[in-house]
Parts: structure tokens; sequence; C-alpha cells
């Protein structure tokens, strides 16, 4: 994944910062408890194709 596109890619949702879990290929939003799943080297920033993070879950 791409540096810069990190730096510039929020939450489509709420315009929060996003966390990249490399090992899982998603990118995690906290305040929504979301995460975005990357396919090909391309993130889906769809909210219904994100994953509900459950209580357990908070990206690092």
């Amino acid at each position: 994944m791409d540096a810069r596109l990190l730096d510039v890619l929020v939450c489509p949702l709420c315009k929060g910062p996003l966390v990249y879990d490399k090992a899982a290929q998603e990118l995690i939003c906290n305040a929504d408890r979301l995460a975005y799943p990357i396919r090909d080297d391309i993130p889906i920033m769809w909210a219904d194709q994100a994953r509900v993070l459950d209580a357990t879950e908070e990206a690092k």
C-alpha cells in the first residue's frame, strides 16, 4: 500500500483518520468501528463493503 495514498485517505463516513492493518489488509476507522478491505492494493471505501469491528478489536 502506497504511503502517500494512506496520507490522504479518510473514512468516507466521518472523515476521520484511518489506520492501516497490514496483516489483515484493511483500513480501520476506530471512530465508526469499521474495517475497509484492501483488495489487490486498492482500498474499497464503501460503507456497505466494510466489516464492523467487534468490541474486542481495535486498531493499533
